[in-house]
């Protein structure tokens, strides 16, 4: 659709102007009109020579928390699903998401209810966010709901931000290191090897190992680079069967320091998942699914759903939840006491609080001790290859002296 620049009267007599994309100029016009801008202009946007335009053909979970935020204050300020749909298209940065928020708006308008509009759409909204839509459609409080979403989902975005941030330092280093220890290969170490060969001397055992390496390095990288790429292919496969991500998720699990951030955070998210499920009257067996399935670790999605057959069966959450072993006795007797005093979703969310905070701590613990640790293993490879190097020039100088 082109763009139409635009300049307008505010009711408190300011003047505002911007840029909006339509059909036409009328439907500009009828836009500004609701916002309570008087027009005084609109006008095609001209374009450049050469456009370049970036088409972003995913939805990010930020650009969802972002219009699932807008969406809800639409709602609760009076304007209409299809009213708030139009507002939100038009405004959408993002190309994929504007068409989908669009086809949305088209859907209901043809008679469609939301959550089934949505569906269409699944990979984008997921199952969670559906059958909270739908359950708030449901109960007649779809803006309250909609609220409920975009605080579920800002809090899951910052959890992963946080979990990101724990393996950017270690990344960077390592990074840093491999660089450094190509650059002496490839162009130092050359160079002492023609100073030795010139010299005539019988060089030490470490010094030749490291030449040969050196000679060498550029057929060692190419094969350990293809080996790795391998290795991540394999694992990539072997994780698309049931049975290999649950083995793979069973592993990262038990890792040495990052194992616990992992189980903290899936823990925290099906806390918070579940309570914001059931907190919007999704039914409890339909919510232990979605709780599992939104958990990102096969592991304790198996038991989210062990512990579903066992409700379905009369038992209650906090028995099986215990019984499958992956849950801290913390998270069973929060889940006890939930279930006796009748205030379940509260006690999650007390659960997916805690937890939270715990992934801070782990955070900010993972930083304290990988940075002296690679820092050492840094300092040591980087110090043999100096040690090996200087070897030759300090027997040298001993037979000069």
């Amino acid at each position: 659709m082109p763009l139409f620049e635009w300049r307008g009267k505010s009711v408190t007599g300011e003047i505002r102007k911007g840029v909006i994309e339509a059909p036409n100029p009328q439907v500009v016009e009828v836009y500004l009109r609701r916002l309570n801008i008087t027009p005084i202009n609109i006008i095609p946007k001209k374009e450049a020579v050469f456009k370049f335009r970036l088409r972003r053909k995913f939805v990010s979970e930020k650009d969802l928390a972002l219009f699932t935020r807008q969406f809800a204050t639409m709602l609760e300020s009076g304007l209409s699903i299809i009213r708030a749909l139009e507002t939100l298209a038009m405004q959408q940065k993002n190309i994929s998401f504007k068409e989908i928020i669009s086809e949305i708006k088209r859907k209901i308008e043809t008679g469609s209810s939301l959550s089934d509009a949505m569906e269409e759409y699944s990979k984008v909204f997921g199952t969670l966010y559906i059958q909270m839509v739908r359950s708030g459609e449901s109960a007649g409080n779809l803006e309250g709901v909609l609220r409920r979403l975009s605080d579920y989902l800002e809090r899951i975005i910052a959890l992963k931000a946080k979990i990101k941030h724990a393996m950017i330092y270690p990344s960077m280093i390592i990074v840093v290191t491999a660089i450094v220890i190509s650059i002496i290969m490839i162009f130092v170490i050359p160079k002492f090897a023609q100073l030795f060969k010139e010299a005539g001397q019988t060089l030490p055992l470490p010094t030749l190992i490291l030449i040969k390496i050196s000679y060498n390095f550029k057929k060692i990288f190419l094969i350990t680079l293809f080996l790795f790429i391998g290795l991540f292919l394999a694992f990539k496969y072997y994780r698309k069967s049931e049975k290999g991500r649950y083995n793979t998720d069973k592993i990262l699990l038990k890792l040495p320091l990052l194992g616990e951030l992992f189980h903290k955070a899936a823990i925290s998210r099906i806390a918070r998942t579940l309570a914001s499920l059931i907190g919007s009257g999704v039914p409890l067996l339909q919510a232990l699914t979605i709780a599992g399935q939104t958990s990102g670790n096969k592991v304790l999605e198996k038991a989210m759903e062990e512990i579903r057959i066992n409700v379905s069966a009369g038992h209650s959450i906090a028995d099986p939840m215990f019984y499958t072993g992956v849950f801290p006795y913390l998270v069973v007797e929060m889940v006890r006491v939930g279930e006796v005093a009748g205030n379940l979703e509260e006690m999650l969310n007390k659960v997916a609080d805690f937890y939270e905070e715990e992934v801070d701590r782990t955070v900010q613990t993972l930083s304290t001790l990988i940075e002296p640790i690679l820092l050492i293993i840094l300092g040591v490879v980087i110090g043999s290859i100096l040690i090996a190097l200087y070897l030759p020039i300090f027997k040298l100088g001993a037979v000069v002296g």
